[in-house]
């Protein structure tokens, strides 16, 4: 095992740190939904002495998944974090949803981890929220290590997960250990570096692990995989590759070093395995967190702005630095009140210090620091660099602000969130809850960032956003069980987008005299449509002082929120450029509100003579089903508009994957478990959007 006890400079460390910088750990466990994240979680906190016995997700007594919803579910539908320490090093662990309706949980919780731990089903291999997650990690450059679980069921085949995760993800994956048998006959793994059979002790529940020859029937497999292993390493580690030339076996230690070398450079990926549910293989998995995951003195310095001077600055590791943290989450507690989540990047987090928030431009005092274990709470007086801990009377915070100190302020790269998919809308069941409705709602839409709230202009109702129907059923249980407040909801509708199908110009003035000084504003346009994924872009190319400088961010305003509200239907629109071309003003009458107003009244005029078109979500889904059952659901799809662009023969099932139009794919669930008799399941994410069809987008406007 790799030398965890080095000595870290004097100069970044601070008298009351219970764990040296080199010896922390901040990870993320993450995964496909039902692949094991949680068990994984609640096996290390047993192993590792924080619980005294194992909580089970299927029994509802799991410590992480602490909420009544995750309960009655058997999901996890919030991230929890806890610590624990292993081998003399502090893990800081977050374990993450895996259902896609909260990808937002993961997003944020990726954002401020240092490593992360994905889990894949054996059966099931990577599945389609295992590659989003994957792309989430790539996104914030965090070196993710794999551990392959449920080694003891039916169709487990782990040579098979390794290939997808090298086809699917685009990675090089390096198993470290590989099982002894599968299925009924998975007894253990055989450590790959140093020769040896793990065998985990049934009696104690894995606790004890027997370490072991290596089963003669292995052998063979061993020789292979450490082949592969330095082959793999070779490519990217001079010292392995100095060893490989020479015909030369590199010792276990080179090879660790080597594979954390390549782990925290994200070259490779290393695979353990093991059966969460029969106890087997967790305390590997441990052992790696360690052994190839990096410390927070691993990680570049962390970019950011001087907010005053927008110049690039960082922030480096250390406890003596300038204070700087990333507030990730927010949770209201019943008892604690507004808990704001934060990770601290450099620096010392002390109680009742005072902390600048570059967003708002204003100071406030942290309150009560806590270290969370799910939803328990620990006091402490100091959070130092690395940590991941709580804090209690921030009150203008939001998920992605940063919090450094005043006289050294810096502006942290926020957290971006998808757009929600799915609407409803929602009322109280009494005219005396009105109130208390919008005041809930409003606090779960300030802990939730891809939960939205409007008011419909034309209609008065309150319309709630999220990301799918579950999302959105876990809000309304949620406004129920924890605000007392019973709420009527309506059917869940799309959230469609507009956009234009060809450019257009617009010269328009809007002018007004009521006696007195009027109001005089004049903007000439051109717009276009633009690739899928560019937003909303503005570009002002008014030369010669046509329009005074002081009126231009009037404009861009007036240009952005009527792209918010639409043309068509009221959707939000999206890809597009406006070039703002020419106009005039009034030496007297003109204001921002009247260039505001203009600019607004242009883009209109513009989009109707850009032939406006609405466009809907399309969804990612897989669906797994018997092969009896296979022309069914083919057939079943098709009639849903679906576009089928993968079907995957495995031992026992076939994968179907296709993107289909979300609009279409209400109640699937029950239909799909009626086409098959409940033996075929299905999971789907969004995935982009696409021009609804003719004939049914005269349906929408007509409803609408």
């Amino acid at each position: 095992m790799i030398d965890v006890e080095a000595k870290t400079s004097p100069a970044t460390e601070s008298e009351g740190r219970d764990v040296p910088l080199l010896r922390v750990r901040n990870i993320g466990i993450m995964a496909h939904i039902d692949a094991g994240k949680t068990s994984l979680t609640e096996r290390i906190l047993y192993y590792t002495g924080v619980n005294y016995r194992m909580g089970e997700v299927h029994e509802g007594t799991a410590t992480m998944d602490w909420m009544v919803q995750e309960q009655e579910r058997g999901i996890s539908i919030t991230s929890a974090a806890t610590s624990c320490l292993w081998r003399g090093c502090r893990i800081n662990v977050i374990d993450t949803p895996g259902h896609v309706d909260f990808t937002a949980e993961v997003e944020r919780s990726l954002r401020v981890l240092d490593g992360a731990v994905a889990v894949f089903c054996s059966v099931g291999g990577v599945q389609p929220q295992s590659e989003t997650v994957w792309r989430q990690a790539r996104k914030y450059r965090v070196p993710v290590m794999a551990f392959v679980n449920k080694m003891d069921r039916t169709g487990a085949d782990f040579t098979r997960v390794v290939h997808q995760i090298r086809d699917r993800l685009g990675v090089t994956p390096v198993p470290i250990h590989i099982p002894i048998g599968s299925e009924g006959q998975f007894s253990g793994v055989v450590d790959v570096i140093t020769s040896e059979a793990l065998v985990f002790e049934e009696q104690d529940l894995g606790v004890t692990v027997h370490r072991q020859p290596v089963p003669e029937h292995m052998r063979l497999a061993l020789l292979q995989a450490r082949e592969y292993m330095v082959e793999c390493l070779a490519e990217t580690d001079d010292v392995i590759m100095e060893r490989f030339l020479a015909d030369q076996e590199p010792g276990p230690d080179e090879l660790r070093k080597a594979l954390r070398r390549a782990t925290l450079a994200g070259g490779v990926v290393p695979v353990v395995c093991g059966s969460v549910l029969k106890n087997k293989g967790v305390q590997p998995v441990l052992d790696a967190v360690i052994d190839y995951l990096p410390s927070p003195l691993d990680i570049p310095p962390v970019p950011g702005v001087d907010p005053d001077t927008e110049q690039a600055v960082t922030c480096k590791a250390g406890d003596n630095e300038p204070f700087v943290a990333l507030a990730f989450k927010l949770m209201a507690d019943p008892y604690a009140g507004k808990l704001v989540f934060f990770r601290v990047y450099s620096g010392t987090a002390k109680r009742g210090m005072i902390v600048h928030n570059p967003r708002t431009g204003k100071r406030e005092r942290l309150g009560r620091l806590m270290q969370m274990h799910a939803n328990h709470r620990e006091d402490r007086e100091k959070v130092f660099s690395g940590d991941i801990a709580a804090v209690v009377g921030l009150g203008n915070v939001r998920t992605g602000d940063t919090l450094c100190e005043p006289s050294k302020p810096i502006l942290l790269e926020s957290v971006t969130f998808p757009e929600p998919v799915v609407s409803m809308a929602i009322e109280p069941k009494t005219s005396g809850d009105r109130d208390k409705l919008i005041l809930a709602l409003e606090q779960l839409a300030l802990e939730d960032p891809t939960f939205r709230v409007r008011t419909d202009r034309e209609t008065g109702q309150t319309i709630v956003s999220g990301m799918g129907e579950l999302h959105l059923d876990i809000i309304r249980d949620r406004v129920s069980r924890e605000h007392n407040v019973e709420a009527n909801v309506g059917k869940p509708e799309v959230s469609y987008r507009e956009t234009l199908t060809c450019a257009a110009e617009a010269n328009t003035k809007f002018v007004r005299q009521t006696g007195g000084r009027g109001q005089y504003g004049h903007v000439v346009i051109r717009v276009e449509p633009r690739p899928r994924g560019h937003g909303i872009t503005v570009e002002n190319k008014v030369v010669g002082g046509r329009i005074p400088k002081e009126f231009h961010q009037a404009i861009e305003h007036g240009l952005r929120e009527t792209t918010e509200a639409g043309i068509l239907a009221g959707y939000p629109m999206v890809d597009l450029h406006v070039d703002v071309l020419d106009g005039s003003y009034h030496a007297v009458d003109s204001s921002d509100l009247a260039f505001k107003i203009a600019a607004s009244m242009a883009l209109k005029e513009a989009a109707r003579k850009g032939k406006p078109i609405l466009l809907e979500p399309i969804m990612a889904t897989e669906v797994t089903t018997p092969e009896e059952y296979l022309g069914d659901v083919i057939g079943d799809l098709s009639s849903r508009r679906g576009h089928m662009t993968e079907v995957e023969a495995r031992a026992q099932s076939v994968r179907v994957v296709a993107r289909v139009p979300l609009m279409t794919l209400f109640g699937y669930a029950t239909a799909l478990r009626s086409l098959t008799k409940g033996r075929a399941e299905f999971v789907a994410e969004p995935s982009h959007f696409e021009r609804v069809p003719e004939s049914i987008q005269k349906e929408i406007l007509e409803e609408v």
